[in-house]
This record gives C-alpha cells, sequence and structure tokens, in this order.
C-alpha cells in the first residue's frame, strides 16, 4: 500500500484495539492497545501525509501519536456513536438487535444515545469541512476516528444510510476517500492494511 500524499483524499484511520474488550465503547473512553509492528507498518504507509485530525476519544489520541509527530488536531464531531445506556456494556447484555432490517436498525436510538442515522448526519459537516481542506491544500488528510464514523462516512458518501451498517471495520483499517471539487467524491479503498 503506498499513499500518494499529494493526492486530496481522506484517510479514515481506526483506532487501534482497546482494554475494553467483549464492551460497547461509543463514548466510553478507553485506553488504546498499540502493537509496534503494526504502527510501525502503517507509519510507513502514512509517510508524507502530516496534520492528522483525531476524535477525542483517548484510543484515538494515543493510535495518533503512534503514527504521525507531534499532537493532532481534535475534532469533536468525529466522536464515536453515542450508544446511551448501553455504553460501556458487555455485548451479552445488549439487546439482540438481530431482529431489525437494515432501515430499523439505522434508525435504532438506543435509550438516551443516538441512531446510526443520528451518527451520520452528525459527521456530514465534518466529513465536508475536511474534504474541503485536503482540496484547497491539495494533499491527504488522516483522520484517526471510530468504526461507526468510518461505517458511517461510507454510507454518507454511498447515499445509502443502512448500507453503512454492513461494513466490518478492523482496528488500523485505513479507509480512503477521494476529495473532487465539491467535496467528497468516490471511495478509493476500504481496510487496507499494511503489508
Amino acid at each position: 500500500m503506498k499513499i500518494d500524499p499529494q493526492m486530496p483524499q481522506l484517510c479514515l484511520i481506526r483506532h487501534a484495539p482497546t482494554v475494553a474488550t467483549g464492551r460497547l465503547c461509543g463514548r466510553t473512553d478507553v485506553d488504546a492497545v498499540i502493537s509496534a509492528d503494526a504502527a510501525t507498518a502503517l507509519r510507513r504507509a502514512l509517510t508524507g501525509i502530516t496534520g492528522p485530525i483525531s476524535s477525542p476519544a483517548k484510543r484515538c489520541q494515543q493510535t495518533c501519536a503512534a503514527l504521525f509527530d507531534g499532537p493532532p488536531e481534535l475534532d469533536p464531531r468525529l466522536w464515536e456513536q453515542d450508544f446511551g445506556d448501553h455504553d460501556g456494556l458487555p455485548y451479552s447484555d445488549l439487546p439482540d438487535l438481530g431482529v431489525l432490517d437494515g432501515a430499523e436498525l439505522a434508525d435504532y436510538r438506543p435509550p438516551n444515545g443516538e441512531s446510526f442515522g443520528d451518527l451520520t448526519a452528525r459527521i456530514a459537516p465534518a466529513l465536508h469541512d475536511h474534504a474541503c481542506r485536503a482540496r484547497d491544500q491539495g494533499r491527504a488528510i488522516a483522520l484517526i476516528v471510530h468504526a461507526g464514523v468510518i461505517r458511517a462516512a461510507l454510507a454518507h458518501l454511498l447515499g445509502d444510510i443502512p448500507a453503512g451498517l454492513r461494513f466490518e471495520v478492523p482496528n488500523l483499517g485505513l479507509t480512503r476517500l477521494r476529495v473532487g471539487p465539491e467535496g467528497l467524491l468516490s471511495v478509493i479503498s476500504v481496510n487496507e492494511h499494511p503489508a
């Protein structure tokens, strides 16, 4: 994988795995566990990309520190979906949502939380702003974010909110979105991993 840092694009990177295995963590702020080998390989792939932008979550900032020199710009619009009363629960304690179809799942709002559709609407202005910055500067910009944010970005670009929920997004996976004259234009790749 070689990224041209001079191509206007958004490089969305999911944070490293966390210490909270087996739990749903949206707004629950947990630490990342970063493999030095994985960070080194991804860091090499990101050579030439500067000025990363991160979710304020610790796991994203810690991932950013392993991949880039210097502190990131923080964008609170890039937080993970707010799972409300479900946040921080073990997966085994969550309600069974498997009975919902794609549209119902995208509209499902946990008590005191937000739906995937809400998340997609929330991040749209951030994506547009960062895409315009990449366009104006003529370069790639890295966003260190969450699985839900990457799914929502894909849903937004595809124009199909439920479709975004069909993507699996691994930790440290890289999704690249091409930027055109008006903002986001197309999907270059999903879930790249450095060789």
